[in-house]
C-alpha cells in the first residue's frame, strides 16, 4: 500500500504591477510638453515680434512737432495764429450784430440789414451768385494722370480747414453738396469732367490758404509722390462767376418752430 504524496507547494509568485498606475504614467508622459528647436525659435520671433511694435508705437508717439523742421515749424505755427486771428474777428462780428439787434434804438431796421447781409452771405456759399476776394490759384499738372478723385476730394478739405469762403474747380462752382468722381482716367466734379491741367480757385486768406497746401505731409507732398506738381499763386483779386442752380432736398425737410402745429403721420 503506497503513501499518499504530500502535495507540493508552489513557489510565491511575484506581485503583478498594478496595470491601471502605469497606464496613467504613459499618458501624462505622453501628453507633456516637449521642448522642441521649432518651439524655441517661435518664442523667439514672438518676442522679437513684440519689442519691435512697442518701438514703433513709442516713435509714432514721439514723432510729432518733434521731428519737424524748424522752418516747417515756424510754418504750422503761422498758420495757426492765423486761424486764431480769423476766429477772433469772426467772434468781434457777431457780438456787434448782436449787440445791434438788442440794444440799438432803431432795432427793426437793423435786423432788416442783418437779414439782407445774412442773405447775401448764404447766396455766395450756396453757389448762386458770384464772388470776388483775395484767395489763391492751385495750377495741378498730372502727365502721368496719376491724380485721383480722392486727392482732389483732399485738397477741398484742405482748402475748406483753412478758411475757403468760395472755390471752383475748372469751370465748376464746389459747393457743401458736391462730389468727385472718376471714370477711365478722367476726373468729375458734380459730374462734369475736369480738364487737365487741373485749375482750382479760392477764396479766403491768400497767405492761409497758401500754407495750409505747402505743410509737411499735406496735399502738395501727396500729389508729388503721385508725380504731379502744384504750382499756388497768391492773389490779391479772385473772382468766381461759376454758379450753382439751387437744388430742392429730396429727404431733408425744416423743423417746424416751436408753438406751430404739425401734422401726425398716420399708419396703415
Amino acid at each position: 500500500m503506497t503513501e499518499p504524496t504530500p502535495p507540493t507547494a508552489s513557489p510565491p509568485s511575484a506581485p503583478t504591477p498594478a496595470r491601471g498606475s502605469s497606464s496613467w504614467r504613459r499618458l501624462a508622459r505622453a501628453g507633456a510638453p516637449r521642448s522642441t528647436k521649432a518651439q524655441a525659435l517661435g518664442a523667439a520671433l514672438a518676442l522679437a515680434l513684440g519689442f519691435a511694435i512697442a518701438t514703433q508705437i513709442q516713435q509714432t508717439q514721439d514723432s510729432g512737432l518733434d521731428s519737424m523742421r524748424q522752418d516747417d515749424l515756424v510754418r504750422v505755427l503761422d498758420d495757426v495764429s492765423q486761424r486764431s486771428s480769423r476766429l477772433d474777428q469772426q467772434v468781434r462780428e457777431l457780438q456787434s450784430q448782436r449787440d445791434a439787434l438788442t440794444t440799438g434804438a432803431n432795432t427793426s431796421q437793423a435786423a432788416i440789414d442783418q437779414a439782407t447781409k445774412q442773405l447775401e452771405s448764404l447766396r455766395v456759399l450756396a453757389g448762386t451768385a458770384p464772388a470776388q476776394g483775395p484767395g489763391i490759384k492751385v495750377t495741378i499738372s498730372d502727365p502721368t494722370q496719376k491724380v485721383t478723385a480722392p486727392m482732389m476730394l483732399d485738397l477741398l478739405q484742405e482748402l475748406r480747414d483753412s478758411g475757403a469762403e468760395v472755390v471752383q474747380y475748372g469751370a465748376n462752382r464746389v459747393v457743401a453738396s458736391s462730389w468727385f468722381s472718376s471714370s477711365g482716367g478722367q476726373i468729375q466734379v458734380d459730374g462734369q469732367p475736369l480738364a487737365r491741367p487741373f485749375t482750382v480757385l479760392a477764396i479766403g486768406d491768400k497767405a492761409t490758404l497758401a500754407s495750409a497746401l505747402n505743410i509737411p505731409g499735406g496735399i502738395v507732398e501727396t500729389l508729388r509722390r503721385a508725380d504731379a506738381t502744384a504750382a499756388i499763386e497768391q492773389l490779391d483779386t479772385v473772382r468766381i462767376d461759376a454758379l450753382q442752380s439751387p437744388r430742392t432736398p429730396r429727404y431733408a425737410q425744416p423743423v417746424p418752430e416751436s408753438g406751430t402745429p404739425t401734422s401726425t403721420p398716420t399708419t396703415k
